[in-house]
């Protein structure tokens, strides 16, 4: 058994169509599942309790996603052992690809290839990621897909989840490349946001979770190779692009500010959510 773990604050719009794709295939008898409801004030643990008896549900009145992959790791039995956004879809066909790869060895951390809707996404949002999406370091996995990993002794590289932002980060630096992979032929599926406005929200989040990670975890990202010079330099030789890598520099030049100027004046606590990308369907 393998056991797919879904952190879920306030998610009424789409866990249901998340644990609907997750619940769906061949391999139901070989997955648990678990969502760990924290500070939920909407209907997300009701929705979440209608899939009793397919998958298990954890209530935490602590709104705080590293504590409910930590209160879902201890409940969890199964390995490999995946860590899922509640947003994102990840088919059950891709968890048992993943988990067979993990458990066949030699790679310790594993993430499917992200695949992004852009449905209702404006233009500039769409430009974003198409230069993102070209990058090296994001091409290596691990990053945007909203889904991660671990097999039994990758796991055991930490004891637990940090209290940090970007728990996504933390854990791939705490593989070296040739220790993790990204998987071919199998995909998670993420809702790109609405608006430039809500595009600038999550990344200012990663951002600022960059630079929580920078300073409480320098030493683990020895393990990165963040080289954007090279590619931007070869995008930016095709003139078709032009427009777009000016937005994607935009996006960077403003999450930067905007991002000191929150840890200035709120520190790591909490961060500004995109809801626009929560209303489209998939």
């Amino acid at each position: 058994m393998f056991s797919v773990i879904i952190p879920a604050h306030n998610e009424e719009k789409v866990i249901g169509r998340t644990l609907e794709h997750l619940l769906t295939g061949k391999f139901t008898d070989e997955v648990e599942v678990i969502v760990v409801c924290n500070g939920c004030s909407d209907k997300t643990t009701k929705i979440v309790k209608s899939f009793q008896g397919s998958a298990k549900c954890i209530e935490t009145p602590i709104p705080s996603k590293t504590s409910a992959l930590n209160l879902g790791d201890a409940a969890a039995k199964g390995f490999p052992r995946i860590y899922q956004d509640a947003d994102v879809i990840l088919s059950l066909d891709a968890v048992h690809k993943i988990s067979k790869i993990l458990l066949a060895g030699p790679y310790l951390a594993a993430s499917p290839k992200m695949e992004i809707n852009y449905q209702n996404s404006s233009w500039p949002v769409r430009s974003y990621y198409e230069i993102w999406q070209r990058l090296p370091y994001v091409k290596e996995g691990m990053i945007g897909t909203g889904v991660f990993a671990l097999s039994e002794v990758g796991r055991k590289r930490f004891e637990k989840f940090p209290e940090i932002i970007a728990d996504d980060g933390y854990i791939r630096s705490l593989f070296k490349s040739h220790e993790r992979i990204s998987v071919n032929n199998c995909y998670s599926i993420v809702q790109a946001p609405s608006t430039l406005d809500g595009l600038l929200k999550i990344k200012t989040r990663s951002r600022l979770g960059r630079y929580e990670l920078a300073k409480k975890f320098s030493h683990l990202l020895q393990n990165e190779e963040k080289k954007y010079g090279p590619a931007l330099s070869t995008l930016i030789m095709d003139v078709r692009l032009w427009a777009k890598i000016s937005v994607y520099l935009y996006v960077n030049v403003i999450t930067r500010y905007r991002a000191l100027k929150y840890y200035k004046e709120k520190g790591y606590t909490g961060w500004e959510r995109d809801n626009s990308s929560r209303k489209a369907r998939v």
